[in-house]
């Protein structure tokens, strides 16, 4: 046996684990269900730096929102745009806007973290709904999540959006997103995957339940990270409260970034928190790669043919699933090996010290 033909099968062989993973993920993260009880008051959070560009559309989203009480509460976290006069003139038209301006940033914290701990802090509801300021909410999102925590008992229900991707730099980044929650995470982010370890939340779009979240300590007890949705869902589950991704593709649209330049460096500021630790990414690296990027090196053995088939088309059911781009799907090998650059081009920078930064703030690796 020739080693070729051997590495082709080790290949076809990392290429089923995602695939089996992939297929029952997409069976188990479904919609939410259920209705809100009474009483229930959605507080959509909005941190803002610099948002001029899209905190009007966010706003006018948010409030369509139907079929649950809700209020809209911007932290202007130290903007020098027209951020703040945008929303100083919704909250004149509608009482349920209201405008925060965030202190100056503490030591040890980092700056969306430290506006979410704000917002919560302003809050009234009785549910936390986290945004970003680039999403557009669906009307009956706040209703759906929140009637989902109140049907099954998870303190924090939390989904990617459809992410809308216009270049390509873009679709050469964010469709990983997806492509990881479903193929390499057990169970999907559900909620019956209890270990603080299977935890996942996207910052995008997260609803958390208002006692959980204190019980939990709050972004308080994140705050020195750049991932705090990740970082909050663990935390929750280690404080024994139930967290679940539900499919986000329904609830609302985001458009991360706009080209590759972006792209790049918002991914890298996360990618410490994530995969790029010395112990964790060279594991990824033969995963990914593997399952992949390696089957090109064995053509036109079977049994590479086979793992790249598998790969192709498990990339295009999650594609169609979560509402992505078609076109992006035959750009899947390239995405791969973007993502990996991302994730080693972090590693070094912080084994080197380099903080991270994003938004005109530096941020020293924690």
């Amino acid at each position: 046996m020739d080693m070729e033909f051997t590495w082709a099968w080790i290949a076809l062989a990392l290429a089923m684990f995602p695939a089996t993973m992939g297929v029952v993920n997409l069976f188990l993260v479904r919609p939410p269900r259920g209705t809100p009880v009474e009483g229930t008051l959605v507080s959509i959070l909005i941190p803002a730096r610099n948002e001029a560009a899209n905190i009007a559309a966010c706003l006018d989203a948010a409030l369509a929102s139907r079929g649950v009480a809700v209020e809209v509460v911007v932290m202007d976290d130290g903007s020098t745009d027209e951020t703040a006069a945008i929303v100083t003139a919704y909250a004149a038209r509608d009482p349920r806007v209201r405008l925060e301006a965030a202190p100056p940033l503490p030591a040890g914290w980092t700056g969306k973290v430290h506006a979410c701990a704000r917002l919560a802090e302003a809050a009234r509801g009785t549910h936390f709904l986290f945004i970003d300021a680039d999403v557009r909410l669906a009307p009956e999102a706040a209703a759906s999540m929140a009637g989902h925590a109140a049907r099954t008992g998870t303190a924090m229900v939390t989904g990617v959006p459809k992410q809308l991707i216009g270049s390509l730099g873009e679709a050469l980044t964010v469709p990983m997103i997806n492509f990881l929650l479903f193929c390499y995470l057990p169970g999907g982010g559900r909620a019956f995957t209890r270990r603080s370890g299977m935890a996942a939340a996207c910052g995008q779009l997260m609803l958390v339940e208002r006692a959980a979240y204190l019980a939990a300590g709050g972004h308080e007890g994140v705050k020195g990270v750049m991932h705090d949705a990740l970082a909050l869902s663990r935390r929750m589950r280690e404080h024994g409260l139930a967290t679940e991704v539900v499919e986000g593709a329904g609830l609302a649209t985001c458009r991360m970034y706009s080209d590759f330049g972006q792209s790049w460096a918002g991914f890298i500021k996360n990618a410490r928190e994530g995969m790029a630790t010395p112990v964790g990414l060279p594991i990824w690296t033969v995963m990914l790669a593997g399952a992949h990027l390696w089957p090109f090196f064995f053509l036109p053995r079977s049994a590479a043919l086979l793992a790249l088939a598998l790969g192709f088309a498990l990339r295009a059911a999650v594609t169609l699933r979560v509402r992505e781009p078609w076109w992006t799907i035959p750009l899947h090998p390239l995405t791969v090996a973007v993502a990996l650059a991302i994730q080693w081009t972090a590693l070094v920078r912080g084994l080197l010290g380099k903080p991270a930064g994003w938004k005109g703030r530096a941020y020293e690796p924690v």
